[in-house]
């Protein structure tokens, strides 16, 4: 059954996936109206909803999800069809030093959705509860290990990823035990536009930019599956509108690089812009590895392909150059 999303929440609308998100989607869809719910901390930006297409059909709310009564009220007064929930504390380190801010927003606040959704469109077939996921629930790879599959066992190693994978069980049982129509999406590892500087990548092209040291956890062998973040919310929209309910849907780049082999291309990249400063490999440093780091991460995309056509628009090169662009114009 397809769904039509009119009156929408999007969760941790003025991060980084959820901004590009909220872009895409007034972009393609004249019809719909937005709500964002964020509490903006310091990983939501106002500047990040600046520049909307058709901002008069965007409202921003500021909020935190696992505010009961806030989040009905928003529910209520937009009346609400459709819930995209990115919001989620995401950083590892973060969850390492501190991991209640990580149970608090990604358990409760997944909860707190949940049965706020399950109080307001009770009798409705129209709506939809889509629940933005990572691949990180499924563990760690070793090299010559397959790609994570939707049937992939959960196995998550930090506090980040077990309070992702709370919610993921969270909306599987709302789903199974009280029929709310959920879908759900892995995915890779984002970069592009909107993200926050402590992630990697923006952490590198800053580093190379300002002829600062380039941190690179333990030997840089560390792989990960990069996915441009408009070919992700391209995916999430297909599976939104399309998916099966109940489903969940890997979303990957078929992208996989370790660490250094990033630093070295964002620095590669530098070397063609300000050759003066070549090379920028030099200000590569390796620092000590963080406590339970997963060594490798990729996603088997067969299935949201096969089902939904969805595939991966870009070249990573052109990708990571265009990211390099806006990191230094933000």
């Amino acid at each position: 059954m397809t769904h039509t999303p009119r009156k929408l929440l999007v969760t941790g609308g003025a991060g980084f996936i959820g901004s590009n998100f909220v872009h895409h989607l007034l972009a393609t869809d004249g019809q719909v109206q937005v709500t964002t719910l964020d509490r903006l901390t310091y990983a939501g930006d106002r500047r990040n909803l600046d520049d909307l297409p058709d901002p008069a059909r965007h409202r921003l709310v500021v909020g935190d999800i696992a505010d009961a009564a806030r989040v009905a009220e928003v529910m209520r007064d937009d009346d609400i069809d459709t819930v995209v929930h990115f919001a989620a504390e995401s950083h590892v380190d973060r969850s390492i030093s501190g991991p209640g801010a990580f149970v608090h927003s990604n358990v409760t606040g997944t909860f707190t959705l949940l049965e706020a959704a399950r109080s307001a469109w009770q009798g409705r077939s129209d709506v939809r509860f889509h629940h933005i996921s990572t691949d990180e629930v499924y563990g760690t790879l070793g090299r010559a290990d397959p790609a994570f599959t939707e049937a992939t066992p959960y196995a998550p190693n930090s506090p980040y990823s077990a309070s992702k994978a709370a919610s993921d069980h969270l909306v599987r049982a709302w789903f199974h035990t009280y029929g709310l129509p959920v879908v759900t999406t892995n995915c890779s590892n984002n970069f592009g536009p909107r993200q926050h500087a402590e992630k990697f990548i923006p952490t590198v092209i800053r580093a190379c930019h300002a002829q600062t040291p380039i941190p690179v956890y333990g030997d840089g062998s560390n792989i990960r599956d990069w996915l441009y973040v408009t070919d992700h919310c391209r995916g999430i929209d297909a599976v939104l509108r399309r998916g099966r309910l109940g489903e969940c849907y890997n979303i990957g780049g078929g992208n996989e690089h370790s660490n250094i082999e990033i630093v070295r291309l964002i620095c590669a990249a530098f070397d063609r812009r300000t050759p003066e400063r070549a090379p920028h490999e030099r200000l590569m440093r390796f620092v000590t590895d963080r406590p339970g780091h997963d060594w490798r991460y990729a996603i088997d995309a067969t299935k949201i392909a096969q089902e939904l056509g969805w595939t991966r628009a870009l070249r990573f090169e052109a990708e990571l150059d265009a990211t390099i662009d806006w990191t230094l114009c933000r």
